[in-house]
C-alpha cells in the first residue's frame, strides 16, 4: 500500500477496446488488398488493349457474345 494507506486503483480493462480496433484494422486490410487486386487487373487490360493499339490493330476491344437460348 502506498500514499499513506490507499490502494492504488487498478486500469480499466481496454480487452474490449481493443477488439474493436482490431477488428476494424483487419476490415480496412481487407477491402485495401481486394481494391488492390481489382486494380491491378483493371491496370492489366488496359495494358492488354495499348498493346494491341500500338501494333496498328483496329479491333482491339474484347467482344462479349450472350449466350445463346436454345
Amino acid at each position: 500500500m502506498t500514499d499513506g494507506g490507499r490502494a492504488e486503483p487498478e486500469p480499466p480493462d481496454d480487452q474490449g477496446n481493443r477488439n474493436v480496433d482490431n477488428a476494424v484494422m483487419l476490415g480496412f486490410f481487407v477491402v485495401l488488398v481486394a481494391a488492390g487486386i481489382w486494380l491491378l487487373g483493371t491496370m492489366a487490360d488496359i495494358r492488354k488493349v495499348q498493346d494491341c493499339a500500338a501494333q496498328g490493330r483496329r479491333n482491339c476491344a474484347t467482344i462479349e457474345v450472350p449466350d445463346r437460348v436454345r
